[in-house]
């Protein structure tokens, strides 16, 4: 059994779980059924990864082949950028829904806070970033859209039944202030980049503060950047000495020390891999721990070094700057 963090509303969120993003949807429907095979209950998932159907494929093979029942699973999903309006949140959500096969979400988050122009359902899906990817100087073009009627329409989800839980991803103290202020339904997650050169500590703490769980996507750091050109192999928080030298004493792989050191640390973790090796060596860090003195030599890694940032990647791949961090 796979610990768990117990959310607002009693709901259990694993502690671990599979992370969708940029894995091939020649692979994900094997993929999903061979980690529900291994012991993986929660799946995260976003429109935008553009694989959802291929999920929904394999979940439905893992339910008829009884390897779980619906309700042992977690399904996160998010809401992308293009659909923050209030008439679209829920076409949203139920065209997600529709790819993965199911009736509901466990968990959908507001991908990012950021708001861009509506591009119908029917003309592309997922939108991506582009409103306009034909045109000759293809921007992302912003939306008028607060983040209280993205919020409004998030709530009714919960409350029709399509949604378990509500929460946010890529947020900061402030924006998560501001939102409790007036939000009816709390957020149960937050889901952030964080791994032992980003370790968002102050907003991590002040999650714990509202009861608001975190989830860390990218959690060994710069391994899914490679590919995008947007970290360097020499960036690797694997091959600092202090990780090694930590999993020789572990006996352990430094994968399985800098995962450790995301769930000792009380968020959930959602790594990425479409290797059935790598899948059960991801699931096997709950039979050790780590000593007070190696988890503080691996927060000490921190360089606030975000690899995931939209003030950076949205000029260099889609012509417009796009902050969202200081």
């Amino acid at each position: 059994m796979i610990p768990a963090l117990r959310l607002g509303n009693g709901s259990q969120l694993p502690a671990v779980g599979l992370g969708m993003w940029k894995t091939d949807r020649s692979q994900v429907a094997d993929l999903v059924k061979t980690a529900v095979d291994v012991g993986y209950r929660h799946f995260d998932c976003a429109c935008d990864y553009g694989n959802e159907q291929q999920v929904g494929q394999g979940l439905k093979l893992a339910l008829q082949s009884a390897a779980c029942q619906r309700e042992d699973l977690w399904i996160t999903s998010k809401l992308w950028n293009t659909y923050h309006a209030a008439e679209h949140v829920r076409q949203a959500c139920e065209k997600t829904l529709d790819d993965l096969g199911l009736d509901y979400l466990d968990l959908y988050l507001v991908h990012f806070p950021i708001a861009t122009r509506f591009v119908p359902f029917e003309d592309r899906y997922p939108p991506e970033w582009f409103f306009d990817p034909e045109s000759p100087n293809p921007k992302i073009e912003y939306a008028p859209v607060s983040i209280e009627e993205t919020w409004r329409a998030m709530e009714q989800l919960v409350e029709s039944g399509l949604v378990k839980n509500i929460g946010v991803c890529n947020f900061n103290c402030q924006l998560l202030r501001e939102l409790l202020t007036w939000a009816t339904t709390r957020p149960s997650v937050l889901q952030i980049e964080s791994h032992p050169q980003l370790t968002q500590e102050k907003l991590i703490r002040f999650c714990g503060q509202e009861d608001i769980a975190v989830t860390a996507f990218s959690p060994l750091g710069a391994e899914s950047y490679y590919s995008l050109n947007m970290a360097e192999e020499n960036e690797s928080v694997l091959r600092q000495p202090v990780i090694r030298e930590i999993a020789a004493a572990v006996g352990r792989t430094p994968g399985q020390v800098v995962l450790r050191w995301g769930v000792q640390r009380g968020t959930s973790i959602v790594p990425k891999t479409a290797r059935v090796e790598r899948l059960e060596e991801n699931l096997a860090i709950f039979d050790f721990e780590l000593t007070k003195e190696q988890m503080e030599k691996i927060s000490a890694l921190n360089l606030n070094r975000r690899f995931n940032d939209p003030g950076q990647f949205c000029e260099a791949a889609f012509n417009t700057f796009f902050p969202i961090y200081e």
